[in-house]
């Protein structure tokens, strides 16, 4: 387990490095937010949940928490868990930075473009997506980046 602390560690320190280096330096009078780093707990798949497809191009985007996350049906991808409002208005985005011991992965929502402009109800849902990785996910830790 030491061995996932490091590696958690190094990939905080990788996303802050990341910031820094696409011009995201912190200014002279304001310290740079560290990311939040979560341990997710791996849970079964979530039979009902509404399903995801990550999308880019959602509008007004901000951070998403991450409850869990499980298997997906390919190795090389990861199905991550969280709460939303229904697909029809709402979207999500994530990100995922690999080490050779974590995967970790940021997801960001807002609305679905073709909502835009429209009323929607707020509904919370269980929702999932499915986001694919350089390389077969194995017995790597899981984190959520927020």
């Amino acid at each position: 387990m030491r061995s996932h602390g490091v590696a958690v560690t190094a990939v905080a320190a990788l996303a802050l490095a990341s910031a820094t280096a696409n011009g995201l330096a912190p200014s002279a009078t304001a310290e740079p937010a560290a990311p939040t780093v979560t341990v997710l707990a791996e849970a079964p798949n979530q039979d009902g949940a509404t399903v995801f497809v990550d999308d880019p191009a959602v509008l007004n985007p901000h951070p998403q928490s991450v409850s869990s996350w499980s298997r997906a049906p390919r190795p090389d991808a990861v199905t991550v868990h969280f709460t939303s409002g229904l697909p029809d208005c709402y979207g999500v985005h994530g990100e995922v930075q690999e080490t050779a011991d974590v995967v970790a992965v940021k997801l960001t929502s807002g609305t679905n473009p073709s909502a835009a402009g429209r009323a929607c109800a707020m509904i919370a849902v269980p929702a999932t997506v499915t986001l694919p990785l350089a390389a077969p996910l194995g017995a790597r830790a899981v984190i959520a980046l927020t």
